[in-house]
């Protein structure tokens, strides 16, 4: 019962901090659907809560096997990676959204990237599951840095 409440906690917080930030950017978020210009292969608006609720998901799952790991430095070490990257996640939706700065996102959005790879060699070396239900987090932010760089340049 401990296990699977730290599952829910971890993915509760989660999934709340994004619901959040999704709740404090959504002017931005539709001033972005209607009228700055996207690059091909721009998802439709709907798949983003979708794609972020598994996401979040995935890394709160994440979160509880690390935590619920033998106490150590690469733990402890794990979930300051993981909260400096889900920080650097939630601040970026200000950035994109709320201010609009595509350019200053997109960097943003490169030294997430890296804390997020960081977190997943962390993660690994803890518990392969952890880190491995983080790979379609990188390869969504892979996506995402495309769709900010092609707004960015759409957009200047």
């Amino acid at each position: 019962m401990k296990n699977m409440m730290t599952y829910v906690i971890c993915v509760l917080l989660v999934e709340l901090c994004g619901f959040g930030v999704g709740m404090m950017t959504r002017e931005g978020t539709a001033i972005y659907r209607d009228t700055i210009a996207k690059p091909p292969l721009s998802p439709a608006p709907i798949a983003f809560p979708i794609a972020w609720t598994i996401l979040y998901a995935l890394m709160g799952i994440g979160l509880a096997r690390v935590i619920m790991s033998e106490a150590s430095g690469d733990r402890t070490a794990a979930i300051a990676l993981f909260a400096a990257q889900l920080v650097f996640n939630l601040a970026w939706c200000f950035i994109f959204f709320k201010a609009q700065r595509f350019d200053f996102a997109f960097i943003w959005l490169l030294v997430m990237f890296i804390l997020v790879v960081l977190m997943f060699l962390k993660f690994r070396k803890i518990d392969a599951i952890a880190a491995n239900i983080q790979i379609p987090y990188m390869l969504w932010l892979v996506f995402a840095g495309y769709l900010n760089l092609g707004v960015w340049i759409l957009n200047r």
